[in-house]
């Protein structure tokens, strides 16, 4: 059976791409964002998976506001990474890990959820940065999973539900007749408003209230509605949706404890507050 390693959750402002591709990384604004990911990059050196699956939220180059699915998990040999008008540089595809894809597809849909299913899929930055920021000198050793949840159009996903969708796509993971290793990456947060009178809100101290309980208590975000993790976080912020899937995943197993590698909270990088976060599964 496949190997669940650990999971990873990390902000995706397309902002990063542009520091990243002006070598940006030593400028004051930049550095203490930036500082964060080495111990991430030891890591995945020591551990390194050959698979990860990546949950995130579509920007419009697949799903707009007129179709947009709850989930959908990508099933395709490879994903193309495409232009947004952010004017950050398109990356080489991502290589798909099918086998896995339509293990998770089929297990998802026995566990009644109705998710949509990607022949083909367009990736934006919310694929491509992670892998570029945890595997900085290029070149992905790994193959992918992308798994879409929307955060973008009401109504959206109880956080409950998303946990348990999360749970759903670990054990299908676990059970996946492979002798591969697999991290799963929450890519997405934390609280940010683009719009709206509170465009620039960060909740700093929810972030890592949070943030912490991804270690100690991992369903505690459950507690709150839609609407209550909107009012804490922002429209935006509610991409810790992904997070919340992410740390689910790790639940599965006869040893379903974490244990953090490393962490890292900036604010602000372009009104957004920056997370961190490694777990390494305990076997």
């Amino acid at each position: 059976m496949a190997k669940i390693i650990g999971g990873l959750g990390t902000s995706h402002i397309p902002a990063i791409g542009g520091a990243i591709h002006k070598g940006l990384q030593q400028d004051p604004y930049w550095k203490p964002f930036f500082d964060g990911f080495p111990p991430i990059h030891e890591w995945l050196k020591a551990q390194k998976p050959d698979v990860m699956v990546i949950f995130y939220n579509d920007h419009g180059l697949n799903f707009f506001l007129d179709k947009m699915p709850t989930f959908a998990v990508g099933a395709a040999p490879q994903y193309v990474n495409s232009d947004e008008g952010w004017g950050i540089p398109s990356l080489e595809p991502l290589r798909g890990e099918v086998d896995l894809s339509w293990q998770i597809i089929n297990h998802l849909v026995d566990k009644e959820f109705d998710v949509t299913t990607c022949q083909e899929l367009l990736v934006d930055h919310a694929c491509s940065l992670p892998l570029k920021l945890f595997y900085p000198e290029g070149n992905y050793p790994v193959t992918v999973v992308p798994v879409c949840i929307n955060t973008v159009q009401f109504p959206l996903p109880k956080a409950h539900r998303v946990y348990a969708f999360g749970r759903a796509v670990g054990e299908a993971v676990a059970a996946w007749d492979s002798s591969k290793k697999v991290a799963f990456i929450a890519s997405g947060g934390l609280s940010h408003q683009l719009e709206g009178t509170r465009a620039g809100f960060i909740n700093k101290d929810f972030d890592l209230k949070f943030m912490e309980s991804l270690l100690s208590n991992p369903e505690w975000a459950t507690q709150f509605s839609i609407h209550e993790l909107v009012e804490k976080t922002g429209t935006q912020g509610i991409e810790l949706l992904a997070w919340l899937a992410m740390r689910a995943a790790l639940t599965v197993g006869d040893q379903p404890g974490v244990r953090k590698v490393h962490s890292n909270y900036h604010i602000p990088i372009s009104n957004t507050a920056t997370g961190l976060l490694a777990l390494e599964k305990v076997s």
